[in-house]
């Protein structure tokens, strides 16, 4: 496995200097929010000289796009932003054989019209479940079309809360194309933090076969939890690690949630829990 960041870890007034921030702290491995290229997070479309500048930058540093970001909330209670986060979706598509990747990672999203990362009471609903579906299918056609794969977060605010909810979506559409991005710090719903072990225990085995990318984040508290710097909170890494690798992942593992001040500690953290490339 390979340490990994969000390169938006890096505030920096151009890519180039980002990404050389990344090389200085021997980080090759990314998860892009193409917001950080100089490109809207969720462009209606992406030029050729675009696709052309961004892969010369990551490849002249050895820099791997492990995943590029399509967040959007794909249960907006409004059809339109659906449809403008689908339309956003097949142009980032039609831009990842150019970029050097093949994965698009996705939000499920919720029923809250502010933020697709707050919850709703209403994210349980058939309907919810309905409209996801909805979402997914048209999602997949896209991916279909460009040959890529997209990657799901299940994430205690979504419609997708679980990785019980996870496999049965998985299950439900029965696409190849459809994978999990798992983050050990965001499946414990309020009262689940001392059932650690079973919790990640039965996400792994129950996606392990469909995990594509994995973060690396910690927590202080169960249910709407917030983001910690690996090694700073109460995950049990060891365990986590140790799943991960059992289920015959070898991906990269992508930091997230940490300001630039705490990278170095947490990749030393990171390697001395696990052989790391």
């Amino acid at each position: 496995m390979q340490i990994g960041i969000f390169p938006t870890t890096f505030p920096r007034a151009t890519l180039a200097e980002t990404l050389d921030a990344m090389v200085a702290l021997d980080l090759y491995a990314s998860q892009v929010d193409l917001g950080v290229t100089g490109l809207p997070d969720l462009p209606e479309a992406i030029e050729p000289a675009d696709i052309a500048r961004i892969r010369q930058a990551f490849d002249s540093r050895g820099i791997t796009m492990n995943a590029v970001a399509g967040h959007f909330n794909m249960v907006h209670p409004d059809p339109a932003a659906r449809q403008a986060g689908l339309r956003s979706l097949r142009a980032i598509a039609g831009a990842c054989a150019g970029f050097g990747t093949s994965i698009i990672t996705l939000c499920t999203g919720t029923r809250n019209p502010d933020s697709m990362w707050r919850p709703h009471p209403d994210n349980r609903s058939p309907e919810a479940w309905r409209d996801l579906v909805a979402s997914l299918e048209t999602a997949l056609a896209i991916a279909d079309e460009h040959g890529v794969t997209l990657a799901f977060e299940p994430e205690v605010n979504n419609v997708i809360d679980s990785p019980q909810r996870a496999r049965r979506i998985i299950d439900e559409l029965g696409s190849s194309r459809l994978k999990v991005v798992i983050d050990g710090a965001n499946i414990f719903h309020q009262g689940e933090l001392p059932h650690m072990t079973r919790i990640l225990t039965e996400a792994i085995d129950l996606l392990g076969k469909d995990i594509v990318l994995a973060h690396a984040k910690d927590l202080d508290h169960d249910g709407d939890a917030g983001h910690l710097a690996a090694g700073t909170g109460l995950l049990d890494w060891e365990l986590y690690l140790r799943l991960l690798r059992d289920s015959g992942y070898d991906g990269a593992i992508i930091l997230h949630g940490l300001t630039e001040a705490q990278v170095p500690d947490c990749v030393a953290f990171l390697r001395t829990k696990a052989d790391f490339s």
